[in-house]
């Protein structure tokens, strides 16, 4: 037997509950990962209550790294012994040990340890596809992220900025605007008191930005359209304030012929090819030193409640993991 949260009906943090459970035997092309680091996540807030439903009862968490403990039939590219970190499906990484397709496995380098990586894979591998593949940045542009100082937004301040680009960042106050700016953010907006809007226009001239990466939903959805260039590219990536309203898509046009996507991970990692060249580059910039993964909140994880009351209640900033 061993441990996991997992959560029997959607609602807020005290729904989730530290149980103990039996691991079925591996299935051939399955691996036994016992978890050295868990990480924490809005996307598990999202499960939990229920915003993006999922089968229950259920496990929660999409991100850890550990070792491996066993390998079932047709395992080639692991062995026991490997150090090893994932992200995306399927749910149920807030566990010590847990079974795990091993084709959403990818090897650790030495150089990582286990915390940087439980706190990193899938922001890190969000911060990918968003520069390299949803929107190519470019030296010489200029991009807005929302959440700046928040994990993802830590991530994309660094990577945006060693690709040469001018990095504009919303944070909800004075010292995470400082956060962002010792990232890569070269101007923090304070949403709180600033129209963000208003500013970018300021930053660039009246010209815009071509591209907003949004992990905010509601609350920023409109006025990060009136940001954008003719043809730039609106990426709504996360509703931590919830989900956009219905949107007419016609209002796209006489804002400049812009583009709008809702990219996901797993969509983009679906391959393994693409999620091996996902973690490939995000493990070459941190390796570099380009990007530097700082892990600000540690929980026991069966303290998960108090983790999500935080994260919820916007108290973190950067990474957090939770170790069994």
């Amino acid at each position: 037997m061993t441990h996991a949260i997992r959560f029997h009906q959607t609602g807020g943090p005290e729904v989730l509950r530290w149980e103990e459970v039996a691991l079925p035997d591996l299935k051939p092309g399955e691996a036994r990962v016992r978890h050295h680091a868990v990480g924490l996540n809005f996307i598990d807030i999202y499960h939990r209550s229920g915003a993006y439903p999922v089968p229950l009862p259920s496990g929660i968490g999409l991100e850890g790294a550990g070792v491996i403990e066993a390998v079932g039939g047709a395992v080639t590219e692991l062995a026991v012994g490997d150090r090893v970190a994932y992200a995306g499906g399927p749910l149920g990484a807030y566990a010590e040990l847990r079974n795990l397709p091993a084709d959403r496995l990818v090897k650790l380098p030495d150089a990582i340890d286990f915390k940087v990586a439980a706190s990193m894979m899938l922001k890190g591998m969000t911060a990918q596809y968003l520069l390299r593949r949803t929107y190519r940045v470019q030296p010489g542009d200029t991009i807005l992220i929302h959440a700046a100082a928040g994990g993802v937004g830590l991530i994309v301040c660094q990577w945006a900025k060693a690709l040469g680009a001018t990095v504009i960042g919303t944070v909800g106050d004075d010292a995470k605007a400082d956060l962002a700016r010792a990232h890569g953010c070269d101007h923090a907006i304070v949403y709180t008191r600033e129209n963000f809007t208003q500013r970018v226009k300021e930053i660039t001239g009246g010209a815009g930005v071509p591209v907003v990466y949004d992990s905010i939903g509601k609350d920023t959805f409109m006025a990060s359209l009136d940001c954008l260039r003719p043809l730039g590219m609106m990426v709504s990536f996360g509703s931590a304030s919830g989900s956009v309203p219905p949107f007419d898509i016609s209002q796209l046009a006489p804002k400049g012929s812009l583009f709008l996507t809702r990219p996901t991970i797993m969509t983009y990692t679906a391959k393994r090819a693409d999620l091996l060249q996902s973690a490939g580059e995000l493990f070459d910039m941190v390796s570099s030193g380009k990007v530097k993964i700082e892990v600000n909140q540690t929980y026991a994880l069966k303290d998960a409640i108090q983790a999500h009351t935080d994260l919820g209640g916007r108290k973190t900033t950067g990474s957090t993991v939770l170790l069994p």
